[in-house]
């Protein structure tokens, strides 16, 4: 299911341990180091200025992907348009809105409708490890300027680009977004990067108008970051060393699993970046996923993520070793 298995690193756990005697509440807009720490990383990673930077401490990315659409005051008659093979919660979290849910890659597909109001985009994709070009995203957030809606950018897996021909882009560097900040937020997460999918620790940055309509509602929510967890997610952007150590651990995983799939047939698409191959054998993805059973290997039926997904399996990198040694081990005897 793609649940990091490596160890947090020490230097997280100590910051987290050392920030364990937090009796009073924890601040909802984070406290000013994680602000500091947040707004620090995104203008090294994805190239932002820190001048009228909105930035917010989320549980997590899933809560805020999964709430985004009731927290902007979306509801019935409006639009969200997610990816066409798409992570499920962009969809469900317009459901719980109320709002109707359409897949388009190509916002032409979209049609002259004034009702959208929130675009998703998520590159590197998940389950596709798609990459989209910082052109493509530009048009997005035109398009989406023109019609008064937000683009809200699923950047989960901005670390792990694997070909340098695809380097993936935020939508908050300047060559996408044009140097404003305006309808555009970002959502970020630690789970991947540093192995915190169990602290819950994510944020969002962008437009600081929309960031701040998001801190409102979540302080009434009792949507807050735990404070302990502030102090990891402080310690956790502020150190590269063991960013960099777990990285190189998903590439060589990344080499031995794409060497073991395509040697037994698989045709691997995309996956350029990211945590996921996204493979087919050219037959139903039910099929696919049985035949790997039997052998004693589990990857995600492709229709999760969609009816474009039909004929495809996602194979995750984020597991052991040793789990990753056996796999290659069968698919040779396969």
């Amino acid at each position: 299911m793609g649940t990091p298995v490596d160890p947090v690193p020490q230097v997280i756990r100590q910051a987290l341990a050392d920030a364990s005697d937090a009796p009073g509440y924890p601040l909802t807009a984070g406290t000013p180091a994680l602000r500091e720490a947040i707004a620090a990383w995104v203008a090294r990673a994805c190239g932002a200025g820190v001048d009228g930077l909105g930035v917010l401490p989320t549980i997590g990315s899933k809560e805020l992907v999964a709430w985004l659409p009731t927290l902007l005051g979306i509801g019935p008659g409006d639009v969200v348009v997610v990816p066409s093979i798409a992570y499920p919660t962009y969809e469900d979290g317009a459901r719980l809105a109320g709002a109707t849910t359409v897949r388009a890659d190509s916002l032409t597909a979209v049609g002259p409708t004034p009702r959208v109001r929130l675009v998703w985009v998520n590159s590197p994709g998940n389950p596709t490890g798609r990459v989209l070009p910082a052109a493509h995203l530009r048009k997005v957030v035109d398009w989406a300027r023109e019609r008064g809606a937000v683009v809200a950018s699923d950047e989960c897996y901005l670390p792990l680009g694997w070909s340098a021909d695809a380097e993936p882009v935020s939508v908050l560097s300047p060559e996408v977004c044009g140097g404003s900040y305006d309808s555009v937020l970002a959502v970020h997460s630690l789970s991947k990067r540093s192995n915190l999918a169990g602290y819950r620790a994510g944020f969002v940055a962008g437009d600081p108008r929309l960031v701040a309509e998001l801190l409102k509602v979540r302080k009434h929510a009792g949507m807050i970051v735990p404070a302990p967890v502030q102090a990891a997610m402080v310690a956790a952007l502020g150190d590269q060393a063991h960013a960099d150590t777990q990285r190189e651990r998903y590439r060589a995983r990344r080499e031995r699993l794409y060497a073991a799939f395509t040697g037994a047939g698989f045709t691997v698409e995309h996956s350029e970046a990211g945590l996921y191959l996204w493979m087919t054998r050219d037959e139903d993805c039910w099929a696919t996923v049985d035949w790997l059973a039997r052998r004693g290997i589990l990857v995600a039926a492709g229709v999760f993520y969609g009816p474009g997904g039909q004929r495809y399996v996602r194979a995750a990198l984020t597991e052991s070793d040793e789990h990753v040694a056996a796999v290659t081990g069968r698919l040779a005897e396969a």
